[in-house]
């Protein structure tokens, strides 16, 4: 019994179960459940950019042939690219099939000031501007923000920069590697908070929108759900059939990571043991650290799922029948979209905005109506979008042969094992 309290993954889920009770008893508890899981995802994404940064350099500098680099940039691009594609056009058929939208009536919301804020970001995002923001405008800076992108842009710089010296580089090499040990071991130290992350983001999530705002959307929020099962479950399940791994060994492998997922509604906390728990699992250093990274912006399957899924939803309640060219037209927009405005606070509505401007067929107004539901279905995205970059950092590890079959095996049933002993 002292041994299944000690356990993280059950201190997570009895502190998720916990903050709902928490949260529908004492709704006014609100404000301070939402410091409680900032505070966490703060100490969390201050270990982020130096974690990034240095598992980049050392994964490329340790590296011998530098073109290895430019290769597995290149397929995970044009892997995020694929399996994204592939997650719209799922939503969108989805949405057509089960039409959750269909004959509601649900008034627009009287304050619908956000919206307005929304539009004007949308407005205000250009392709173009993307491009650009990756490289900062200083070293620090790009830090001091956290900005993953940037930081990625600086680590495989500066990994080039020291993998061109040769053997005199390999004093600082090797204290970047026992520097990246300590930030690791400070991360380890900040994830024995995890429990009290997801009570106070799952405390907050109740108390501020309360079970009764799911009722109207109850059809959508269903859709979004079994569609992401279904991506994971038959798509990403594929993926890994067909690359020789399994999907349910590897989910079991980072529940800890979801939990504390589900509980803060962020994939932000889960990044740097992701990196650490993948390379652990088998995978290369260069391959976990220019994938995972990378794979933050550019594969978002969760957020492609439900945008392009809210997007025909809405056209559904607002009986705006849509025709093929326009849900294409549709599914090309996102494509764009839904990766320009990466690491961008409230991005899904942004994208979801700029959307609708540019089809000029559905109501931007339309965007107030989930704003009450946006928060439960945030979890559902954030674990798909985690789970998905995971696999495609396995995958492109097996296609580069930098993945250790035996690291994999100790890995997924090193559990199974310490049970079997006892």
């Amino acid at each position: 019994m002292k041994r299944l309290f000690s356990n993280l993954t059950f201190q997570v889920i009895a502190a998720i179960l916990l903050g709902v009770v928490v949260g529908l008893c004492f709704p006014a508890f609100a404000p301070f459940a939402q410091s409680i899981s900032k505070m966490f995802i703060s100490l969390i994404s201050m270990l982020i950019a130096p974690i990034i940064f240095l598992t980049i350099v050392l994964g490329i500098a340790g590296m011998n042939d530098m073109k290895k680099v430019g290769r597995v940039g290149s397929k995970a691009l044009l892997y995020f690219e694929l399996v994204t594609t592939f997650a719209l056009i799922i939503g969108i058929a989805i949405a057509n099939l089960i039409k959750p939208g269909e004959g509601l009536n649900i008034p627009l919301p009287a304050d619908t000031g956000k919206i307005a804020q929304y539009q004007q970001q949308a407005g205000e995002m250009h392709w173009g501007d993307f491009f650009m923001h990756i490289i900062p405008g200083n070293f620090i800076g790009a830090f001091a923000q956290g900005d993953i992108l940037q930081v990625l842009f600086i680590a495989v710089l500066f990994g080039f920069g020291l993998s061109r010296m040769g053997s005199t580089g390999q004093t600082l090499l090797q204290s970047f590697d026992k520097i990246a040990k300590v930030f690791f071991n400070m991360m380890h130290i900040v994830m024995r908070a995890a429990p009290l992350g997801a009570f106070g983001g799952m405390a907050y999530t109740i108390s501020t929108h309360g079970l009764k705002t799911l009722k109207p959307l109850a059809m959508l929020m269903g859709s979004v759900y079994l569609t992401m099962a279904l991506f994971i479950f038959v798509v990403l399940n594929a993926i890994c059939y067909f690359y020789k791994f399994s999907l349910l060994k590897y989910l079991k492998y980072i529940r800890q990571e979801l939990l504390v997922v589900l509980g803060t509604s962020s994939s932000e906390p889960a990044l740097p043991l992701m990196m650490e728990k993948l390379e652990r699992m088998g995978c290369s250093r260069s391959v976990v650290g220019l994938v995972i990274p990378t794979g933050y912006s550019f594969n978002l399957d969760g957020t492609t799922i439900y945008l392009s899924m809210a997007t025909i939803f809405l056209a559904q309640v607002f009986r705006v029948p849509l025709t093929l060219t326009q849900e294409l037209t549709i599914i090309g927009i996102l494509m764009v979209t839904s990766k320009g405005a990466a690491g961008v606070t409230g991005s899904g509505f942004i994208v979801l905005t700029s959307t609708l401007t540019a089809i000029k067929v559905i109501p931007v107004e339309g965007v107030a109506l989930l704003l009450g539901v946006d928060r439960f279905m945030s979890e559902a995205r954030a674990i798909t979008n985690v789970i998905g970059n995971g696999v495609a950092t396995i995958v492109i590890a097996i296609s580069e042969k930098a993945f250790d079959r035996s690291k994999y095996e100790q890995a997924v049933n090193a559990e199974d094992d310490a049970k079997g002993a006892n």
